[in-house]
C-alpha cells in the first residue's frame, strides 16, 4: 500500500505560442502562460488553451502537463532579485508540495478529475535564458536540480486552482525525479546507474533514447 501523498494545484496557467522580445532577442515560445480561469479539460495531450511553438522538444503525450514546485519560487526570488509572477517558469501546473524529491518516475495521481503519471524531469531550454536575461539560467536549474517535471494522462477529466493531487499508486522504481536529474546530468559515465534508470518502463521516451543512446 503506498504511502500517502498529497499535493494541491496552486495555479493553473495556459497559453499559445506568441512571439516575445526578451534579453534583447525576439522568438516564439508558448512559455508567456497565463493564469486559468475556473476549471479546464485536461486531455491526453494537453490542454486546448495551452501549446508549444517547439513540438519536437515540448508537448506530446509524454509531455501533456508541466509542473513546477511554488516552494522554488522563494529561492529564486532571492537569486534573480525578482518578483516572480506566475508561470515563472513557463509551466502549466504551479504545485504546493509533490517536490523533486518526493515523486517517483512512474507515480500516478489523482489531479481533480484527471489520472496523471510522472514520465520525466523538466529540461530547461535556453528560452528560461532569454527571459531572465541570463544564459546560465537554464543550467543553473538543472544544477539546483529544481527542474520540475512532466505529467502523462492517463484519464482525462477537468482540472482547477486548488484541486488536491493525491497519489493513487507508487511507482516501484523507487527512482525519483531528484534521482533521475542526478543520473541524467552527474553520473552520465556511470552504465549501471544509467541502465538502472532505462529501466523504469514508465520514462518518456525521449528520455530513454538519450539513455540508451549513452549506453551504446
Amino acid at each position: 500500500m503506498a504511502k500517502e501523498q498529497t499535493g494541491r494545484l496552486k495555479s493553473l496557467q495556459v497559453g499559445k505560442p506568441a512571439a516575445y522580445l526578451w534579453g534583447g532577442k525576439e522568438f516564439t515560445t508558448g512559455m508567456g502562460k497565463r493564469p486559468a480561469e475556473g476549471r479546464l479539460f485536461l486531455t491526453v495531450e494537453g490542454y486546448a488553451e495551452d501549446g508549444q511553438a517547439d513540438r519536437v522538444n515540448h508537448g506530446g503525450p509524454d509531455k501533456a502537463v508541466c509542473v513546477y514546485g511554488f516552494e522554488h519560487y522563494a529561492f529564486w526570488e532571492k537569486e534573480l532579485g525578482l518578483s516572480l509572477d506566475s508561470a515563472a517558469f513557463g509551466e502549466n501546473v504551479t504545485m504546493e508540495g509533490l517536490t523533486e524529491q518526493e515523486v517517483r518516475i512512474g507515480d500516478i495521481f489523482r489531479m481533480g478529475e484527471a489520472l496523471v503519471q510522472v514520465s520525466q524531469p523538466r529540461q530547461p531550454c535556453y528560452k528560461l535564458g532569454h527571459k531572465y536575461n541570463r544564459t546560465d539560467m537554464p543550467l543553473l536549474v538543472q544544477t539546483t536540480g529544481y527542474t520540475g517535471y512532466y505529467f502523462r494522462v492517463l484519464e482525462e477529466g477537468f482540472t482547477a486552482p486548488g484541486d488536491e493531487v493525491v497519489l493513487v499508486e507508487q511507482s516501484p522504481s523507487g527512482i525519483s525525479v531528484a534521482e533521475a536529474n542526478r543520473i541524467m546530468y552527474t553520473a552520465k559515465d556511470n552504465k549501471e546507474e544509467t541502465a538502472r534508470l532505462l529501466a523504469v518502463p514508465e520514462l518518456s521516451q525521449s528520455w530513454r533514447d538519450t539513455l540508451a543512446k549513452r549506453l551504446s
